[in-house]
């Protein structure tokens, strides 16, 4: 395939005019033209990935099943999602236990290509416990992450830990060389999170969500995430979880080279309000917004294209820097880069046609092939 006509997005963040090949699955630096695409008025994009997100499409990757993985892969690569991170709840150590083992199994044959495991659960604080479910919160403990990463063949990319809990420290410093740890739902202060910056976390889950605020005299884990330069945060752009003024300061604070943009999106995306689940419980959906029964925020209803499109429309983030928060640095975090991520040959073939006027999507080719 040759891709022509186009603003391709480069490795070095801006968009150029310029010819792009495919050959079989991968990106290739030129080809026999057999297939022409014109991307006239278009900017290709690399496929997204997205490293947080519970469900969409009436399936959640708690279900623990293939069906519902691949319902989940497909759905996700039509709307230009080609990588993915499905994210698990807290829940008790069975249930856990089978969603690692269907991770394990799932063949990957269709839709976004499924690269990890994010562990957003149990090792979390009660008091900040968000949309998870309080009866399988558990302290932090390394051998129980080790034993549902083996039960998931090392698919484990991130685990979530909240750091004031008893006994998180030590853990962290256990496992902070054997997967990305993340301070997540949280009642930590500025001193205990920078403390576990220093101990070698280096992420933060879903930025200003089940965590305390930023304020001038507590500027919490906020505050120590932006001081530490290490440290890369999630962030949910669906216009619901965050102001748009919040995150414009975000990526001043941050810059775009450590902000990773998510959906956290859970099984009612792509589907019509009415009455899901996320862990368990129940929650509804009513347009853009998802609640369990008590009013708390329960995930979003948006996916990640979704996302980016409501930061640079209705949140005047940079393109560029949107495409670079939602593929370049999401595929870094979790050790996918050298093969997703960009648009550079020998890569695979993972890329988006959005029209320049409204970022709508023209085509998606997943592995080299078109699927729109």
């Amino acid at each position: 395939m040759k891709i022509i006509n186009a603003k391709v997005y480069t490795e070095d963040g801006t968009f150029q005019k310029k010819d792009v090949y495919t050959d079989g699955e991968k990106i290739a630096l030129s080809g026999e033209d057999e297939e022409i695409l014109d991307g006239s008025g278009c900017y290709l994009i690399p496929g997204l990935t997205d490293i947080h997100f519970h469900g969409c499409a009436g399936r959640d990757f708690c279900d623990g099943s293939r069906e519902s993985i691949e319902a989940m892969a497909v759905y996700e690569a039509s709307q230009g999602i080609t990588t993915i991170v499905p994210a698990t709840m807290t829940l008790g150590k069975d249930s856990l236990h089978e969603i690692c083992r269907a991770a394990a199994a799932y063949p990957n044959e269709k839709g976004a290509v499924l690269c990890g495991i994010d562990m957003e659960g149990p090792f979390i604080s009660m008091a900040r416990k968000g949309a998870q479910n309080e009866k399988y919160v558990h302290r932090p403990d390394a051998e129980l992450f080790r034993e549902l990463n083996r039960a998931s063949g090392g698919l484990v990319k991130i685990l979530a830990i909240a750091p004031e809990e008893p006994g998180a420290m030590e853990c962290m410093e256990e496992l902070k060389d054997e997967v990305v740890l993340s301070v997540a739902h949280t009642t930590a202060d500025y001193e205990t999170a920078a403390e576990a910056f220093r101990k070698g976390v280096h992420h933060v889950t879903h930025l200003y969500n089940a965590m305390s605020g930023l304020s001038h005299r507590a500027p919490g884990v906020v505050g120590a995430a932006a001081d530490h330069e290490s440290v890369e945060a999630e962030l949910i752009c669906d216009g619901i979880h965050v102001h748009p003024a919040t995150v414009r300061q975000t990526f001043k604070m941050f810059g775009d080279d450590r902000i990773i943009l998510i959906s956290d999106s859970m099984e009612a995306t792509g589907m019509p309000d009415g009455e899901y689940a996320l862990g368990g419980q129940k929650v509804m959906k009513k347009g853009s917004l998802a609640t369990l029964e008590d009013g708390t925020l329960a995930g979003s209803v948006t996916n990640l294209m979704d996302c980016l499109r409501t930061a640079v429309l209705k949140m005047q983030i940079p393109l560029e820097s949107a495409v670079k928060c939602a593929a370049v640095n999401s595929a870094r975090s979790v050790g996918i880069y050298d093969s997703y991520g960009s648009i550079t040959p020998g890569k695979t073939a993972n890329m988006v046609l959005l029209k320049e006027e409204d970022l709508s999507t023209v085509q998606v080719i997943l592995k080299g092939k078109t699927i729109l």
